[in-house]
């Protein structure tokens, strides 16, 4: 019996005069006139038991009632099952022959359980009827419309039992040609049953069957074409995008409207056909979570608007959905197998990456440790030959001391009559200047004019020694008076006759004193030899130091004499490339920390005299003397801008200067570029292991993918068709739930009777 929400089965009956036909909504393509729905709700109202009692069944309870009768839920009275009883209490305008084909086919297809099954039939009862399966939780219209939020393999699982029953009707020759949710029942545990047989076709008939609106495939719409399994495809589908997305293909409100502005079935037909034409494939459903690109692909595929590129049958449906299972239950045996070599090859990154820092690590401590040490001996080496320089210096001046001329002509200086009382003048503080000059005067006059003057032979001596090339090199060489005054000097300079006792190499402090101090007596003045601060010599401009040394004969002090000689020209590292050493004062005063020698100033010769203020010369604060500085070491000179070659990473490391066995307060720093020293070493083990690693992940690499080639060619032949099979169960929807459902929605339940409660 055709179902009261389909379009009437060929033959096809046009409309009689005064029905309506309004547009089909989500499953349903209403036909009844508008007296013959009045009729249906006044009869549904005054009922008031059964129209009979079949033999054999006990009738218990109303269920609906549709345009030729009514459904009651009833009970086998031999086996105690529920049957639902469909009683045509309406014979006006029913189509027999319709009838006992639809009959016909749920007899073609008894035993099936995908299919509502027919029970019984009584074609001679008044009024004729026949029973069914009841199958009590209703359709799936129902079901859909009480659900918010279906899972997609719930729906892929009801949409294979679906295709499953369709395969099992089209192998015994059957054609359902009406798919859509209100003519698919829900069984106690909740798997789909297909029902309302009414527009169904066998395979070798060429009549002509109309589906429902946008359950239709497009070839359907035509009231010439013949039944194809492919109008099944389509339905499923349309079945399929229906579950996914709450509504069926190409439905909207302005196809809905268009389609009700037809005049008559035949222009409503092909509105219908012109509407799948002119719009674009619908793609909604590939839009919903956890659709993956299979699905999407199986849907579309159905929905193809083209026969030809449809799939031709249920079964090609099915094994796609097979195939997609399976792929799906293999998915994680893949993830599997290739997050475990991914995870594994991870571990092996991680293990090697710090397994390499490790090997790193100890190979650069042990470069550092090594360049430290040759740095110390470097600088152990420098501080050596300094200290043996100064050592000559000290004999050279001592000998010049004790030399028995020298004594003489010194004694004979200081003791000379007339000299004497210009020295005195000289070293007064509170002499006036113009006097001092004058008696400067004087006395460099005597030292020129008389050549038996004894200041004369102590300017030969000392030019002398000068001019010696077997010494060492010298800056100056002084002889002073016990008061202070610069007897004589060379080279020759405007400093003879002047006062000096103020300077620490005479008075022998840790630091000059005020130009107008002068010793009390013989207790303030050097003592022994010694090696003078560093200071700014006012002849040269420049940084200079001094050995002095007293003069003594027979106990008595005769006066003070030094050899000078310039900062920068003392240290040097003979052979060396990377390395270096840095010349630093250490000893307290005003110019502790003051850097004596360094390579910038060989290659720029007037560096030190104009910055010899600048801040960065003074290196006391950041002096290497902690393992993370000598690691680390920053040259001061780099702060300026002819110093920026030095603005690199150095290794350092020092030894003190010593004379005589006492530490003299300088200090020698050998630097050596980190760069050159361990950082290419370091670079080119990095390549090494970088390589290493490299040939490593790429032989792993490539040994799992040829294990995955393997696999995959292995599993390409038979693997992928293999059946798996992925059923489920609507299972949210309870008892009590269907049933009020069913009733409410005026869906078509239990062979296609509906329930109209209201025009």
């Amino acid at each position: 019996m055709p179902s009261a929400h389909e379009l009437p089965e060929t033959p096809l009956e046009r409309p009689k005069r005064g029905e309506q036909i309004r547009p089909a909504g989500i499953g349903e393509t209403v036909y009844q006139s508008t007296q013959e729905q009045q009729r249906a709700v006044e009869q549904s109202k005054r009922r008031s038991g059964p129209p009979a009692e079949p033999p054999g069944y006990e009738v218990q309870r109303f269920l609906g009632a549709g345009t030729f009768g009514q459904v009651w839920v009833g009970t086998d009275r031999n086996t105690g099952r529920s049957v639902a009883i469909k009683f045509f209490t309406r014979h006006a305008g029913l189509d027999w022959p319709l009838l006992a084909r639809e009959v016909e086919k749920l007899a073609f297809l008894a035993a099936d359980r995908y299919v509502v099954q027919l029970l019984d039939v009584g074609w001679d009862a008044d009024p004729p009827y026949y029973v069914m399966e009841y199958v009590e939780r209703g359709s799936l219209e129902a079901f859909l419309k009480t659900q918010e939020k279906i899972s997609v393999e719930q729906i892929v699982a009801c949409g294979r039992e679906v295709a499953q029953g369709l395969l099992h009707a089209h192998a015994k020759g059957v054609l359902h040609c009406d798919v859509k949710p209100a003519n698919i029942l829900l069984d106690q545990d909740g798997k789909p049953r297909l029902a309302d047989f009414g527009q169904s076709r066998l395979t070798h008939e060429q009549t002509p069957s109309l589906g429902t609106l946008f359950y239709m495939a497009p070839e359907q719409a035509d009231l010439g074409a013949a039944p194809d399994a492919r109008w099944d495809v389509y339905a499923l589908g349309a079945l399929l995008y229906r579950m996914l997305t709450g509504h069926p293909p190409f439905q909207t409100e302005e196809a809905l409207a268009n389609l009700g502005e037809a005049d008559g079935l035949d222009d409503r037909l092909a509105r219908y056909r012109q509407l799948l034409h002119d719009s674009p494939p619908p793609n909604e459903h590939r839009r919903i979570a956890g659709v993956d690109q299979a699905l999407g692909d199986i849907v579309s595929r159905c929905l193809e608007r083209h026969p030809k590129r449809r799939y031709p049958n249920i079964q090609a449906v099915l094994n796609d959905l097979d195939l997609r299972a399976q792929r799906r239950a293999k998915r994680p045996l893949l993830v599997l197998g290739a997050a475990g070599p991914a995870f594994l090859l991870m571990l092996m990154v991680f293990f090697a990456y710090y397994s390499f820092q490790a090997v790193l690590a100890r190979s650069r401590e042990a470069l550092v440790t090594r360049a430290l040490e040759s740095d110390r001996f470097a600088a152990e080496y420098v501080a050596s030959a300094v200290t043996n320089d100064l050592e000559r210096r000290y004999l050279e001046v001592e000998r010049l001391a004790n030399d028995p001329e020298f004594l003489s002509e010194l004694a004979g200086a200081i003791r000379d009559p007339e000299l004497s009382a210009s020295l005195t003048v000289l070293a007064d503080p509170q002499t006036d200047r113009k006097v001092l000059d004058q008696v400067r005067g004087r006395y460099l006059a005597d030292m020129q004019q008389r050549p038996d003057c004894p200041v004369t032979r102590l300017q030969e001596r000392v030019r002398r020694i000068m001019q010696d090339p077997s010494g060492p090199p010298k800056a100056s060489w002084l002889v002073f008076d016990p008061l202070g005054n610069q007897l004589a000097r060379w080279p020759v300079s405007d400093t003879i006759g002047r006062n000096y006792a103020w300077r620490a190499y005479f008075h022998g402090g840790e630091y000059d004193r005020e130009p107008n101090w002068r010793p009390a007596g013989v207790n303030d003045i050097l003592s022994k030899t010694e090696l003078s601060p560093v200071f700014h010599s006012e002849a040269t401009r420049r940084w200079i130091v001094a050995i002095s040394t007293p003069v003594r004969q027979d106990g008595d002090l005769l006066g003070v004499t030094a050899m000078t000689f310039e900062v920068g020209k003392v240290a040097d590292l003979p052979g060396a490339k990377t390395q270096f050493p840095v010349l630093v004062n250490l000893r307290a005063g005003k110019h502790q920390g003051l850097i004596l020698e360094h390579p910038l100033f060989a290659r720029y010769p007037e560096y030190p005299l104009g910055f010899m203020d600048a801040d960065y010369l003074v290196t006391q604060n950041i002096f290497p003397d902690t393992r993370r500085v000598k690691e680390d070491y920053r040259d001061p000179l780099a702060k300026d801008p002819a110093g920026k070659p030095y603005s690199v990473r150095w290794l350092a490391d020092h030894a003190p200067v010593k004379a005589r066995g006492v530490n003299t307060g300088w200090e020698v720093i050998v630097q050596e570029s980190y760069e050159e020293a361990i950082g290419a070493t370091l670079q080119e083990m990095l390549r090494d292991l970088i390589w290493i690693m490299i040939a490593q992940l790429s032989l792993f690499a490539v040994v799992v993918t040829a294990l995955w080639g393997f696999v995959l060619w292995s599993y390409a032949p038979a693997g992928w068709g293999g059946r798996w099979s992925n059923r489920g169960r609507f299972d949210s929807l309870s008892s009590s739930e269907a049933s009020s459902s069913a009733s409410s929605a005026g869906s078509t339940d239990h062979g296609g009777i509906e329930r109209k409660d209201a025009p």
